[in-house]
This record gives C-alpha cells, structure tokens and sequence, in this order.
C-alpha cells in the first residue's frame, strides 16, 4: 500500500469571536510519498531562481501575508509592487507544477450559532474526511503539520478514528465511519523548516483573500491592496483550478471545490 504525506496550514484565528477574522480556512496538501523529492526538487529550483533575480535567499520562510503587507522580514529587500506580484506569479505557476492535491475547509465563523462550536477540531475533520474519501482505502497517510495548534489537532485525530459521524445518503440520520487509514499521530515542524508548510500558508491565504472579496463582498486589506488586487487574487486561484491541483470533488458545488461550514 503506498503512503502519502499531508501538510496542513491555516488562516485565520481559530476562535469563536469574530473579533480578529469572521472565518477561519485549514488547507491541506497530498501528495505520494515517492513523488516529495521531485517536488521538493521544483520548489528548489524556484527557490534558487528567486535568489538570483530577487536577492529572495533559498532559506528565507515564504510567509505570504507578512510578504504582502510588508512586514520583516521582506521590507529589507525593497521590491517593488511589480517584483512582488512577479514573486506571486512564480509562486503560483511553480504549485502548478508539483505533483500534489489541495483541499481547502472555511468556517464561516458568522454563521455559528453554538457558542461551543469547535472551529479548529471540525475544520480538521471535515479535511480528514476528504483525503479519506480521496483515498478509497488504496492508501494511508501521515499528517504533518505547523507547530501551534498541535495537541487539539492529534486529540481530534485521534477521537475520529474511533468515531466519524458521517451523514447518510439515503435517510436523515447519521452513521459511524471512523479514520481508517490515517496512521500515526499527527506531527508538528516549524514551517520555517518546510517548504510544503510555506506551499499550505500560500494558498491559505489566497482562500481567505478570494472568499473574503469575492463570496463576502469585501474590499481586500488596505496593504495588501497597496500589491494585488481583486482581479490578480481571481487568477491566482483560477492558475491552481486549470493546473488541476485543487480538488474539485471536495465539494463538487463549489466552483473551486471549498469545503464550508456550517451549513
């Protein structure tokens, strides 16, 4: 049986309140184990190029909102508006090239009407859920994640593998279908130490920015306005859609397959 590894990363405060952000997005990445070298391999190479067109060193952690809003440790290069959004760009076509699949989970933290509404243990769930429907049982997989939020992350892992309600597709009742082929528990790295974490922010916060302005009618956040706009948020998702790399049947309803609850 062959062995995937998934990486995880999040957007967004995973509290109840909408104080700090009125959703929350946990996106995750798959790929087969034998294919990470070749695509730590791609991510290299735009790593490499990046230095010597950008002055971008190969070890500096991508952290997308922080490189968008022109925090440190970026504001040391002095890039332009055009550099920046060249960086997205190369960003972009270089997911396109990796063998893997995405999944992204919104909570809709507006929409919660339970005060004890578990966003992060049910974002985690409902993504589970997902790969495990992906998998069809022909493969099992390692979850590897940002340190943070690890301990309610592996709790619920662990509770799901025991007992996963699922809907039932003929009656309005519920059945059990635990986790059968997530194996070990789920382990932390420092996303400053993994390129596949920094791949999970990226396109995190591109949701975020596409649900916010496209699906909530917002306007994009001033500073990151100052980089992009609504129109270049729309192509980055459209680039990950054509590629492929975006799994549509996460929720086949939604025109980028996003995962959102609660209903």
């Amino acid at each position: 049986m062959k062995t995937y590894l998934i990486y995880f990363d999040e957007t967004g405060d995973d509290g109840i309140t909408t104080a700090s952000s009125d959703h929350f997005i946990l996106t995750s990445i798959y790929m087969p184990a034998e294919n990470w070298q070749n695509n730590f391999d791609i991510i290299r190479k735009l790593r490499k190029d990046l230095k010597e067109q950008y002055g971008f060193h190969a070890s500096e952690e991508m952290h997308t909102k922080h490189f968008l809003t022109d925090k440190n440790p970026y504001r040391k290069y002095n890039w332009t508006k055009e550099e920046k959004q060249e960086i997205i760009i190369a960003f972009t076509k270089m997911i396109g090239e990796l063998n893997l699949k995405i999944i992204n989970v919104i909570i809709d933290k507006t929409k919660i009407k339970k005060e004890d509404y578990p966003v992060l243990e049910n974002a985690l769930k409902y993504n589970i859920q997902r790969i495990e429907n992906d998998c069809k049982g022909e493969w099992n997989y390692l979850i590897i994640t940002d340190k943070g939020r690890t301990a309610p992350m592996r709790k619920t892992a662990r509770a799901i593998r025991v007992y996963n309600p699922i809907q039932s597709q003929y009656s309005y009742g519920y059945r059990n279908q635990p986790i059968k082929n997530l194996i070990e528990d789920i382990m932390e790295k420092d996303s400053s130490e993994s390129y596949f974490i920094q791949i999970c922010d990226f396109i995190s916060f591109f949701v975020h920015l596409y649900y916010s302005c496209y699906e909530k009618n917002k306007e994009l956040p001033k500073r990151v306005a100052n980089v992009i706009d609504k129109n270049f948020v729309g192509r980055v998702m459209a680039t990950l859609k054509q590629t492929e790399k975006i799994n549509l049947k996460a929720n086949e309803k939604h025109t980028y397959g996003f995962v959102i609850y609660p209903k």
